[in-house]
């Protein structure tokens, strides 16, 4: 079964979320998090960071991700391990594969003209409003100047 990763990359102050615009297919010209494959033998949280430094730039050091939940298509033969992470401090993201940008969080993430998942971002943006103090907090990470 091929696994995958979604990763929810939230800014210092935990009011705006890191998004791509999809360039290709699936999804193409819908906003989506980041993300990609796991690949064969690599632990799930390596992974992540792996994802998440080829796709944005964004490095260890600059954020710590939880894992959140995870979803199984069994008919699709595949598996999604979400992350969350909020950022330590300021840092520019780059990426070629997708348009990285910074939405605000008071949007219908459950649009699914504008957004993929079928809905899925928006269950999972409702997910960590629900445990983001213990989590996302200040207490949970160690600012490194």
């Amino acid at each position: 079964m091929q696994g995958y990763n979604v990763l929810m990359i939230y800014n210092n102050d935990m009011n705006q979320l890191l998004m791509c615009e999809r360039l290709k297919n699936p999804y193409k010209g819908l906003s989506n998090l980041v993300g990609g494959k796991i690949e064969n033998g690599e632990l799930s949280i390596e992974s992540a960071y792996r994802e998440l430094l080829e796709e944005t730039g964004i490095s260890k050091k600059d954020v710590i991700l939880h894992h959140l939940m995870d979803f199984t298509y069994y008919l699709q033969n595949c598996y999604v391990e979400v992350y969350a992470g909020r950022l330590k401090r300021d840092v520019s993201v780059t990426g070629d594969e997708n348009v990285l940008y910074w939405s605000d969080l008071n949007k219908d993430f459950f649009d699914m003209s504008l957004y993929a998942g079928e809905g899925n971002i928006g269950h999972m943006i409702e997910q960590v409003n629900m445990v983001k103090d213990n989590i996302l907090s200040d207490d949970n990470f160690l600012v490194v100047e």
